[in-house]
């Protein structure tokens, strides 16, 4: 049957009429796109930046720990009691780091590890040997004083006090951690 012919003033019929049958096409599929970045832990990357900043700044603020200076530093959680049998030496501690010949930023990375390395073994007591810093060009035993100040700044860290002299004297210092909760 054939078609009729479309009226002269029917623009889209007469379109329509002269183009013929159609048929539909495929989607095309997009086009490749380039992969996203690799996401970076901006807001991680920037609180540890603060967090040295602000810990730089409580080494500056404080008075500065001779080399035979007691460490110690009890929070208000922990009681009287526990802080003197730490005092006393008599926690054993399960797990030791000694500092000896690290420079400052060594040892600050080596004690955060180490401090975490022990939350996750959930350890109670630790020893940290950081030495008397008693050299010939003294000034402050800088060691000894980086770990007092980062000691009091970790909250897992519940209280420290200087070992008696059998496990290190005034160049160790044992830590009670907090419990995982």
């Amino acid at each position: 049957m054939a078609r009729p012919d479309p009226p002269e003033d029917d623009d889209a019929a007469l379109f329509r009429d002269a183009i013929g049958e159609v048929r539909r096409m495929e989607d095309a599929p997009p086009p490749p796109r380039k992969a996203p970045p690799r996401p970076r832990a901006r807001m991680a990357e920037r609180d540890e930046l603060d967090a040295r900043s602000e810990f730089q700044r409580g080494l500056d603020a404080l008075e500065p720990l001779a080399a035979g200076d007691t460490l110690s530093h009890r929070r208000d959680a922990l009681p009287a009691r526990a802080f003197q049998r730490l005092k006393r030496g008599q926690y054993a501690a399960q797990d030791e780091l000694d500092l000896h010949g690290a420079t400052a930023a060594q040892a600050e990375g080596l004690l955060r590890r180490f401090l975490a390395d022990a939350a996750l073994h959930e350890y109670g007591c630790v020893r940290i040997i950081h030495g008397k810093g008693q050299r010939a060009d003294a000034g402050a035993p800088v060691i000894k004083n980086l770990v007092d100040r980062l000691l009091r700044q970790r909250a897992d860290v519940m209280a420290f006090h200087s070992a008696p002299p059998a496990q290190g004297g005034t160049g160790a210092v044992l830590v009670l951690l907090a419990r995982r909760r």
